[in-house]
């Protein structure tokens, strides 16, 4: 059953070197599986007052793998876990019962999600979460999702209000096809004290806000336990919340790492950390607690997952360039990476001890995107998902064979 997992690592491994192989950008708002070619000076926006392209980057503090594996925050000794271990597992569990909500990366159909939860809201069903976690776009949005339908205006806000401007800029840095400093800017904005004052509040209640992100040196999931760091309170702590979500949502190639100091046998270095999507396309547990003989039911009543993508394989043809090729590809692979984790959990729900329910957009949502982070699609994606939400359609409950090949129900 565990190879289900290696499918949907290899699929998004196949993205992401197609990603890295790339001679020009390419549209980032994959759950339409088509990968638009974009006018560059429509994503182009002015650097901060005396910013220069940097022509190399320091270089490494030196590091080994038993320095990594005794590796933490300084002062926040709880900020993360391997995400591939029970046992670490088990220290970010949440101390009250209830259920859980797991959003999946997907760029801009990040908006899917924003509106099944605020029209959920609407329709005055919406729970409180246990847990929340996220990758990637999901993880941009999960301190709303956790702090409830209070956010849900400035959860709106964060996915139609926003072009690609706001979240890059068209110019190369020596790690990436593009400067991600306006995304770095747009969260230093959203991510306030008061926002960190809320997630600490709830994590004293015993709720939890999970964040993942890809250890580059290790090879590995991480777990970040966002209400720990918010609890430490401080600058550092704010600092820490907002890197974090930044190099969750970090697609390699595309946006640079983000390098985050840590302290370990005496010594200081900094580790280096990507997109969350990598190593999880979503996340609900490591693989250890699915594998045969494990018997760790997830302490949770429900769990809601959310899939930022449309799963069912769509016609396009692309034309016969680099670009188009491999930008159709990686929205198939992505796709097929949802649908593996999908079929590995429901696989193994009768384990978690816990009923799944998963929302999706399909067939017959058919506004086109046009570029990148295009706001009238991600505007029309976020009112369907508000119409599904508000009227309890968004979720279906999820069986081993209501996921097949083609992402589609079975009969």
């Amino acid at each position: 059953m565990l190879s289900l997992r290696a499918v949907a690592s290899l699929a998004a491994g196949i993205a992401l070197i197609g990603a890295l192989a790339l001679p020009a950008p390419i549209g980032l708002s994959f759950g339409s599986g088509t990968a638009h070619a974009e006018n560059k000076a429509k994503a182009k926006v002015e650097s901060p007052k005396g910013k220069q392209n940097p022509k190399g980057l320091p270089a490494r503090t030196p590091f080994t793998a038993e320095d990594q594996a005794a590796a933490a925050i300084t002062g926040i000794p709880e900020a993360r876990v391997w995400g591939d271990s029970t046992a670490d597992f088990k220290r970010v569990l949440p101390s009250v019962r209830g259920p859980w909500l797991a959003m999946s990366g997907g760029g801009a159909d990040g908006a899917f999600a924003a509106g099944v939860l605020s029209g959920w809201s609407q329709s005055g069903n919406r729970p409180e979460f246990a847990v929340v976690t996220g990758a990637s776009i999901g993880a941009l949005i999960s301190p709303y999702a956790f702090l409830g339908r209070g956010h849900d205006a400035e959860l709106k806000d964060s996915l139609t209000k926003i072009a690609a401007p706001d979240v890059f800029e068209d110019r190369p840095t020596p790690e990436s096809f593009f400067d991600s400093w306006p995304l770095k800017k747009l969260l230093e904005k959203r991510v306030t004290p008061q926002l960190l004052a809320e997630v600490a509040a709830e994590h004293r209640r015993g709720r939890r806000l999970l964040t993942i992100t890809t250890n580059v040196d290790a090879g590995r999931r991480v777990i970040w336990n966002m209400g720990a760091i918010a609890d430490a309170g401080g600058e550092k702590a704010l600092k820490l919340f907002r890197d974090v979500m930044l190099a969750s949502s970090s697609i390699p190639g595309f946006f640079p790492p983000v390098m985050i100091d840590v302290e370990a046998n005496g010594h200081r270095f900094q580790e280096m950390h990507l997109d969350g999507t990598i190593t999880s396309p979503f996340f609900v547990a490591p693989e250890s607690l699915l594998a045969d003989g494990a018997n760790t039911p997830l302490p949770a009543t429900e769990l809601y997952i959310i899939a930022n993508s449309r799963l069912t394989p769509d016609f396009d043809v692309p034309e016969r360039s680099t670009v188009s090729i491999l930008g159709r590809l990686i929205g198939v692979a992505l796709k097929v990476g949802i649908r593996a984790e999908l079929l590995l959990v429901a696989s193994n729900a009768q384990r978690l001890g816990v009923d799944i329910k998963v929302a999706r957009f399909s067939d017959e949502f058919q506004q086109p995107s046009r570029g990148f982070f295009d706001q009238p699609y991600m505007q029309a994606l976020f009112e369907y998902g508000f119409q599904r939400g508000s009227q309890g359609a968004a979720f279906e409950a999820v069986s081993t064979a209501s996921v097949d090949p083609r992402g589609k129900p079975s009969p």
